[in-house]
């Protein structure tokens, strides 16, 4: 059983950023996250796309914010669980709680807290009979390595963001892209529609509108896929590769089971410590809901920079917390490994899973 101050559920930017406020008080933090590497929805949403809302940073892409929140976080050596996900928790006669994952870690820890953004979320998946024996082979629905696409013949589906985002950026890579989606209207960005009808245009791509209602796959190779029309005409496409972006299915997974107050959907929390319906549980972040919540990346970091200061008291009962600052404490300036007087960096200490070889990627790799 693995010892900790704090089990945070979820990496994303408002669960790393806890970590660092955590880690001004005094507090380690084990981090525990479905996804193989850091970052959350940021990464698996939109990671090239500029952020322009971050205090000091007038732009930055979600990987940037991700990178640079990790390098933050250094100094106070958490502990990832990447690649798991937190399934059931206990009260302990001690009053902590004993939290287990997915993959049978097991943890005793004072507090719980869920920075899970929207919760576990998984694609919306093309419908189709034997689809399971081409997905991660011919059919994709998120981009692991764009090389994997050079020279292809490339089918992308949707009307969002993510597949003009990689229409656009596999356009110098592929051999042919067809973007299909059920109708000319789109989601994504203004700029990036126009982008897309001006790559069109000079026939660098297609468009079509209409609906994929079979794929042709002989020997487990995908060859052709078939789209239906606004007309109800079927026309197949050729096509060695398709990818998918119809969006995510949200849902809360087992912290739907742990008890905890809901309101639509999220955990109801006291807006002043974060504190769920649990003693000892707390949310931040998107999940977590109070009068005039505010779904930002801003606004989460204010929740968790709150949170750790509710904490830190729950942790030590009856023991005064004091505020101290970044700029003058000798305690603060300790903890981020800076020498009194010095105007340097915290120190660089390097950061990675704890069971690497149960993530895809490395938390180092900054």
């Amino acid at each position: 059983m693995i010892s900790c101050d704090v089990v945070i559920v979820g990496a994303g930017p408002v669960g790393l950023f806890q970590v660092f406020e955590l880690g001004l008080l005094g507090l380690h933090a084990c981090v525990v996250d479905s996804m193989p590497v850091p970052g959350g929805q940021c990464m698996e949403l939109y990671p090239d796309k500029p952020i322009y809302d971050i205090p000091a940073v007038p732009v930055c892409s979600a990987r940037e914010l991700i990178e640079r929140l990790q390098v933050q976080i250094r100094p106070f050596v958490p502990e990832f669980y990447l690649g798991e996900t937190l399934t059931t928790i206990s009260r302990l006669e001690s009053g902590r709680f004993k939290a287990t994952t997915s993959a049978g870690t097991i943890f005793d820890t004072g507090v719980l807290i869920v920075a899970g953004g929207l919760g576990a979320f998984s694609p919306r998946k093309l419908a189709m009979p034997d689809i399971d024996s081409l997905e991660g082979k011919s059919v994709h629905y998120k981009v692991i390595d764009a090389s994997q696409f050079d020279g292809k013949d490339i089918i992308i589906a949707g009307g969002g963001d993510a597949a003009l985002d990689w229409s656009m950026a596999l356009i110098d890579r592929a051999n042919s892209i067809v973007l299909v989606h059920r109708s000319n209207k789109f989601r994504a960005a203004p700029a990036h529609v126009r982008r897309m009808r001006e790559l069109c245009d000079a026939g660098r791509m297609q468009f079509f509108e209409g609906d994929i209602v079979g794929l042709e796959a002989p020997q487990a190779e995908l060859k052709w896929v078939r789209v239906r029309a606004r007309s109800g005409v079927v026309q197949r496409i050729e096509a060695e590769q398709l990818l998918v972006f119809w969006g995510l299915h949200p849902a809360l997974g087992p912290i739907a089971e742990w008890g905890l107050q809901l309101e639509h959907q999220q955990l109801a929390v006291d807006a002043a410590t974060f504190q769920t319906s649990t003693p000892g549980i707390y949310a931040v972040g998107d999940i977590s809901n109070y009068p005039g919540k505010k779904k930002l990346i801003l606004s989460g970091f204010h929740e968790a920079a709150l949170c750790a200061f509710a904490v830190k008291e729950h942790l030590n009962p009856g023991a005064k917390v004091n505020l101290q600052y970044t700029t003058t404490s000798p305690i603060m300036h300790k903890r981020l490994g800076i020498e009194a007087g010095s105007n340097e960096e915290p120190a660089s200490t390097e950061v990675g899973p704890a069971h690497p070889e149960r993530a895809s990627a490395a938390v180092s790799d900054f």
